[in-house]
This record gives C-alpha cells, sequence and structure tokens, in this order.
C-alpha cells in the first residue's frame, strides 16, 4: 500500500479517536443543543456526509447528498459507518480515483474542524469532554469505529 492512503488512514483513525472521545457520555439531550449554530445533529448528519461524498469521490462516482438529523445514537452508528466504509476502500488497494491529498485537505479536514466544534459545544452544553495528550493515544490505521482503546494519558 502506497505511503499516502497509509497516512490518510491514520488520519481517519485519529479522527474516528477523536470523535468518541467527542460523543462518549453525551447526554441524549445535547444532540439539540441549540448554543452556538449548528446543533451537534446536524453537524454528525454533514459528517456522515463528508465520508459518503470520500468514498463517491474515491471510487470514482463522485456525488453529495445533504442528509438529515437522525435520532441520535443512530446519527453517531451512521457517522462511524461512514467513516469506517471510506476507510475500508482505502485498505482495500482498489484504485482511488481522487488525489489522495484533497480528499484530506477537503472532507477529511473539515471532519477534524467539526470534531473540535462538537467537542467545544459539550463545554457549551455543560457536558465537557476529559482533556488527554492525543500524541501518546493508541491510535491505528483501521481503527475507525466508535470503539475506541482507553485514553493512555487523561489530563
Amino acid at each position: 500500500m502506497d505511503e499516502k492512503r497509509e497516512l490518510l488512514r491514520h488520519t481517519l483513525a485519529a479522527l474516528a479517536y477523536r470523535a468518541a472521545r467527542a460523543l462518549e457520555n453525551a447526554p441524549e439531550n445535547f444532540a439539540a443543543f441549540d448554543g452556538a449554530g449548528r446543533q451537534p445533529a446536524q453537524i454528525l448528519a454533514h459528517m456522515g456526509d463528508l465520508f459518503d461524498w470520500s468514498l463517491s469521490m474515491a471510487a470514482g462516482n463522485p456525488r453529495w447528498q445533504n442528509s438529515q438529523p437522525l435520532p441520535w445514537p443512530e446519527a453517531q452508528k451512521r457517522f462511524f459507518a461512514s467513516l469506517g466504509a471510506f476507510d475500508a476502500f482505502l485498505a482495500s488497494g482498489q484504485p482511488v480515483e481522487a488525489p489522495v491529498e484533497r480528499l484530506l485537505q477537503g472532507p477529511v479536514a473539515d471532519a477534524l474542524t467539526h470534531v473540535g466544534q462538537l467537542a467545544m459545544l459539550r463545554r457549551l452544553a455543560g457536558s465537557p469532554t476529559r482533556g488527554e495528550n492525543f500524541y501518546v493515544a493508541a491510535i491505528a490505521a483501521g481503527q475507525v469505529s466508535a470503539d475506541q482503546p482507553a485514553p493512555v494519558k487523561p489530563f
């Protein structure tokens, strides 16, 4: 596998790890928190759309959709499923029909921004996440589900 694909897969794993931390133990009412622009449920729906789009571009059939937010548990499952499908495509060795750099600079970087938004919204909603040293986190390519390792060095 080429280095660009492997780096992109590691980036997806880092995104999954951070997203899992931003979402874990969020109260059910967090999905509808309306204190700073888009609601978390809307952000998560958009993040799922980003990875559906990424997969369609990588497969050579670009298409965009604007999904409506799902109930909170289903929204989280959809996001991680979309992320997982894109990672599985990258792991498959099938030709990537879009420049890896553009996939990173566009949808993947956008999703990283949205993970930060979710973490910030958690604090604003009165349910902050716990900080940790992400440099030492147990992140590995292919590890893109909601089920993530425990923090190695929480703050």
